[in-house]
């Protein structure tokens, strides 16, 4: 039953998730252990159509032994033929799929400055990739399946073999993967629910959004001028439909980097570069943290926020209602994935520029006179709860009640 499951999961991301043309390369980055997930994907493709597929394995174990045992200046190295690589696929009809597992927690006792530095030199290196994938230059997608380390921060009470089958369970649920239906079908219909739940908020165009609840958030978001509201099914550069986020629950557009005003609580933990951040808040002004505050993690927080100038700036705002269905779970999940399909949650960093009407064939130029953030960074945090509020503000200054106790009511 399991494999017949995880065939549909596999048919799922292929099909619907990123939706591979005739004629693409297809690039998958998935975890050693998920090697037969990896098997069927790869079929799948084939199936579909794709001219070539690349799997790329990777290890979190293996991972941290770089980082304790290079140095720092090693680390840092980014070799010239993998900037070539990407650079290649890129110049095909690309797309690509990754199968995200965490391991949170796992380089707690890690230097933070070299995971730090680490990341800034890749993500400097790898900028166009980065660019290529936030425009929907191509098609992207993310799903999930269970690792043992995984399960255990999960499910701490269970034994290794029943967190992973508790969380592989969990996964399939928000997916919409069951035994008597098909889940493209259900995504098919799920994409509408969230295609009229866009069409509403876009049809507002909102000034700006003010955040109230009981832990202390009060925080105003001005919202760029022209912006889109989206999430579900997105649409490539070449025209091809495909969902990023599997699963997702989120409508979500573009904050004015410069018009942010307010603190915001966080109200699940945020797992960056396998540490977790807990119990946090940031303070901005005129679009920038100007202070911070951590339980856990905060000298790992300072990290982020000190990458370059935008990450102390907002590049998503997105909308996600208390009752849902990850979030009726009552799982913390530790990935970001799926806990911010719980959650209404901000992102430190880079905008999308599907976000703002003709974003996607704008120069970089044009996005910043838009007040579209840029940052090597897109850090979604979490800070949704159950008496939420929100308030949207439209250009007539007209308050619009949009969640009340943690809901869309519009």
């Amino acid at each position: 039953m399991i494999q017949d499951l995880l065939k549909k999961y596999a048919r799922l991301a292929i099909r619907t998730g990123i939706n591979v043309q005739k004629g693409q390369v297809l690039l998958i980055n998935v975890k050693a252990e998920h090697y037969e997930f990896a098997r069927m994907l790869t079929e799948e493709a084939y199936e579909a159509g794709a001219k070539r597929v690349i799997v790329k394995f990777s290890d979190d174990i293996i991972g941290k032994y770089h980082y304790e045992y290079q140095s720092i200046e090693t680390l840092t190295e980014v070799p010239q033929w993998l900037v070539d690589e990407y650079d290649s696929y890129m110049s095909e009809d690309f797309c690509r799929l990754s199968v995200y597992a965490p391991s949170p927690g796992l380089l707690s006792d890690v230097d933070g400055n070299k995971i730090a530095a680490q990341a800034k030199a890749q993500g400097e290196a790898l900028k166009r990739l980065r660019e290529f994938t936030m425009a929907n230059r191509g098609q992207w997608s993310l799903v999930s399946l269970p690792t043992q380390e995984w399960a255990q921060v999960v499910f701490p009470e269970l034994s290794p073999e029943e967190g992973v089958s508790k969380l592989l369970e969990s996964i399939l649920y928000t997916v919409r993967i069951d035994e008597d239906t098909d889940p493209v079908d259900l995504w098919n219909k799920h994409n509408a629910t969230l295609a009229h739940q866009n069409k509403v908020l876009n049809d507002y165009n909102f000034k700006s959004l003010h955040f109230t609840n009981g832990l202390g958030t009060d925080i105003v978001v001005g919202l760029v001028k022209d912006h889109i509201w989206a999430g579900g099914q997105e649409t490539s550069e070449k025209g091809y439909v495909f969902n990023p986020n599997m699963p997702t629950e989120e409508s979500f557009t573009m904050p004015d980097r410069d018009r942010v005003d307010g603190r915001v609580y966080s109200t699940k933990p945020l797992n960056y570069n396998g540490k977790l951040i807990d119990a946090f808040w940031l303070e901005f002004k005129d679009g920038k943290v100007v202070d911070f505050d951590a339980k856990k993690e905060k000298e790992t927080l300072e990290h982020l926020l000190n990458t370059d100038e935008g990450s102390r700036h907002l590049g998503e705002i997105a909308l996600i209602s208390h009752d849902s269905p990850i979030s009726n779970l009552n799982i913390l999940f530790y990935n970001t994935l799926f806990d911010e399909n719980a959650s209404c949650h901000m992102a430190l960093g880079a905008s999308y520029p599907m976000n703002v009407k003709n974003g996607t064939t704008m120069t970089r130029d044009q996005l910043n006179d838009a007040h579209a953030n840029d940052s090597i960074n897109h850090e979604d945090f979490m800070f949704g709860s159950e008496d939420m509020k929100i308030v949207g503000i439209t250009y007539n200054d007209e308050e619009v009640l949009i969640f009340e106790n943690g809901s869309f009511i519009i």
